[in-house]
């Protein structure tokens, strides 16, 4: 019976240090760059314009960490249980609206404003690998009006392709400190291995930049790492278990409808200006944004070892009633480490 009981106690030891072992190789700090670019210039049909939602860039960091953070933020930020799969991230981002017609000095009350957005990022996205759901959590620090810099930026881009100068800049909504959280959950609601997915997420934005709540299915379908081993492993094969070494290859579309109480990208007060105008009560067009905002994103990502490229593209149906739908294409890079 000792005999046994010996025998017992060490198997147990040994399951013990291996669980430990496995535990402590997934949270091996790692880490993950992006460098990403949203513009209406680009899209499937090879038609682009210059437009409403007219360019997002964005560079962001992410990371894991072996040990639980210290930083308070992070500690207050929830994650997805004791063994969840935590990568932290900081990123920096400009985002600018503008009309139609760019070569008019007025504002144009039948179109967008120009607006502009420079902000900071912190974040936590989350994941637990067993019970297959996830938290994301990202809080938005920055500023709209001239102190984000679209006026210059986009000057700057056009000279360098010599198209033509946005001439209406003077017009763009006013200075508004930005101050922002957003928080995601997830669960996937069906799979097939590790070549189907569907997931279910709910988003709620509130603060200054943007109070909205939305939902949407999303279906991934490839040859890829499951969704739930964490946000690195969507864009590397580095450390992917079976998969290590491999290559990513798969698709994504997620439907999407989000209840838009204010964006203060695309309604506001604007600067003061002596030059003409066109008010937006001649042309029936509500100056806030519409409540109802749906869009349809899909795209495809390829990852190989340290490596990882996505297209997507975005349509959305109007920002503010009475205007019009807009297409958005995103090209992304990410590079881990």
């Amino acid at each position: 019976m000792k005999k046994h009981l010996h025998y017992y106690i060490l198997a147990c030891i040994l399951v013990r240090t291996e669980v430990n072992n496995t535990y402590a190789q997934s949270q091996e700090p790692f880490s993950l760059f992006r460098i990403y670019e949203d513009n209406d210039f680009l899209n499937i049909r090879g038609k682009g314009t210059d437009e409403s939602y007219s360019n997002g860039t964005r560079f962001d960091l992410f990371y894991t960490k072996r040990h639980p953070s210290r930083f308070f933020i992070d500690r207050w930020m929830p994650a997805a249980g004791n063994s969840s799969i935590n990568v932290f991230g900081w990123g920096l981002m400009q985002i600018m609206f503008t009309p139609r017609d760019i070569s008019k000095t007025y504002h144009q009350g039948n179109d967008y404003p120009y607006s502009g957005a420079l902000f900071a990022t912190h974040s936590l996205f989350s994941y637990n690998k067993l019970e297959k759901f996830s938290f994301q959590t990202e809080i938005v620090l920055g500023v709209r009006g001239p102190a984000a810099l679209a006026k210059e930026s986009q000057s700057a881009i056009h000279k360098l392709i010599n198209y033509q100068q946005p001439m209406g800049w003077n017009n763009q909504l006013k200075r508004l400190p930005l101050i922002n959280i957003g928080f995601v959950a997830e669960k996937q609601i069906a799979g097939y291995g590790d070549f189907i997915e569907i997931i279910g997420g709910v988003q709620l934005s509130a603060g200054s930049l943007l109070q909205a709540f939305g939902f949407y299915p999303m279906l991934r379908i490839g040859k890829m790492v499951p969704y739930f081993n964490g946000f690195i492993s969507h864009y590397s094969t580095r450390r992917s278990g079976k998969r290590k070494g491999k290559s990513q290859f798969y698709l994504f579309f997620k439907p999407k409808t989000t209840f838009v109480i204010r964006n203060a990208l695309v309604e506001g007060s604007r600067m003061h200006t002596d030059l003409q105008e066109e008010t937006w009560s001649i042309y029936g067009v509500d100056p806030r944004a519409r409540h109802s905002l749906n869009s349809i994103e899909y795209g495809i990502v390829f990852a190989h070892g340290n490596f990882s490229i996505s297209y997507s593209e975005s349509h959305y149906t109007e920002y503010n009633k009475g205007l019009y739908h807009h297409n958005v294409g995103n090209i992304s890079l990410y590079f881990s480490y």
